[in-house]
């Protein structure tokens, strides 16, 4: 079943400052996910509270893998350059 939904990539601050990159198509679903821990990612869990810091729509689930792939490879100052936007997030 296909669907027109956008697809996001998301960054969330932990509330240690690390910063977590993903890809959704419902941002505020998957950030409960993550806060409720049990269908959120196992590296957020007892990392709370968790804050929704950027998010950018893209046009496709393999846009959003690209372009979260390449995030997660930035240091964690482009990162918070792009929270910032200081820098634009398709590098």
């Amino acid at each position: 079943m296909s669907t027109n939904k956008p697809w996001f990539v998301y960054i969330l601050r932990t509330g240690a400052g690390a910063l977590y990159t993903g890809i959704t198509t419902d941002v505020e679903r998957r950030l409960g996910e993550h806060a409720g821990g049990k269908a959120g990612a196992r590296s957020l869990r007892g990392k709370g509270p968790l804050q929704l810091v950027w998010q950018w729509p893209v046009p496709d689930r393999s846009s959003a893998s690209r372009l979260e792939a390449k995030l997660k490879r930035l240091p964690k100052a482009d990162k918070e350059r792009i929270v910032q936007g200081e820098l634009p997030p398709q590098l």
